[in-house]
């Protein structure tokens, strides 16, 4: 089971998909007006959920945010360091 954190990273991850797939399709149509309004509702989705993410578990990514205090994005678990819920 999931919690907020990764629901959150997978809505995120999703976002961005929609938007980049979109992205590859306006390449070769890009006169397409329901492609672009859609491409940017996925870009401003994507963004508000990164936001929401940053306020709440701090940067997403290592240059997310340079005026941070310390280096959040250290004190989340490596991917070696987390442990399935049934162990």
């Amino acid at each position: 089971m999931m919690n907020e954190r990764e629901m959150l990273k997978r809505k995120i991850s999703t976002e961005g998909f929609a938007a980049w797939e979109l992205h590859l399709y306006l390449d070769t149509h890009p006169e397409d007006a329901a492609a672009q309004d859609a491409w940017r509702r996925h870009i401003a989705k994507r963004d508000e959920l990164v936001k929401a993410f940053e306020e709440k578990y701090g940067p997403l990514t290592g240059s997310a945010d340079f005026t941070a205090p310390t280096w959040m994005w250290l004190r989340d678990p490596w991917p070696w360091e987390f442990k399935e819920e049934n162990e």
